[in-house]
């Protein structure tokens, strides 16, 4: 029996809509890891130099078993709201694949329930904003099962600002200044020489 080509196209349809649906979303996940970070509020730290010391733990008040299917935690550096303003390549999305909040890895380790520590020094390319931490808890199929942060529900206590790499050094200013003071004594010498021969023609 013949199956109708309508029945086909719309079977498609659904499977594709169910691949892209596909997803782990934040709001699902609980707050089972305790985070902590050495900033202080409103602290201000320099990219390329300043360093941040992040700790984590599984949350007593869970009860036994509640990670059992906790295999990495992931820490992240994410932006908080007032630096995802009218920039939708910060955007904050519950769908965790499409999610922009927290692009930038501080580091994954292998998960154990306490005794957590590491330091990381602020990538030099890490831009301008105010931040907090966020670890997630990933299971062995690397989806995220569980997450903790440094800051509260709405994103708005424990921040800090990093200060990015402007890229303009004293010596880099130092040489463009002797190369257009070079650049006008040619200028000058070359106009000399051209009227000594013009002079030597008449």
């Amino acid at each position: 029996m013949a199956v109708p080509a309508g029945f086909l196209v719309i079977s498609l349809l659904l499977s594709c809509f169910a691949a892209t649906s596909y997803g782990v979303y934040f709001s699902s996940l609980k707050e089972t890891l305790e985070v902590t970070a050495s900033p202080t509020k409103g602290q201000v730290l320099k990219a390329g130099d300043d360093k941040i010391t992040v700790t984590w733990r599984f949350n007593q008040t869970y009860s036994a078993g509640t990670d059992s299917d906790y295999k990495t935690i992931k820490v992240k550096l994410c932006y908080a709201p007032i630096s995802q303003k009218d920039r939708s390549w910060r955007k904050t999305v519950d769908l965790l694949k499409k999610d922009k909040t927290c692009p930038h890895k501080i580091v994954a380790r292998p998960y154990t329930a306490s005794n957590n520590s590491f330091t990381w020094t602020v990538e030099r390319d890490i831009p301008s904003a105010v931040y907090f931490v966020r670890a997630f808890a990933v299971n062995a199929e690397d989806q995220q099962v569980a997450y903790g942060q440094t800051t509260d529900a709405h994103k708005s206590t424990n921040l800090f600002e990093v200060q990015a790499i402007t890229g303009r050094h004293v010596s880099l200013d130092i040489t463009s200044v002797c190369f257009s003071a070079f650049s006008i004594v040619s200028l000058a010498g070359f106009f000399y020489m051209e009227k000594r021969k013009s002079k030597a023609s008449q």
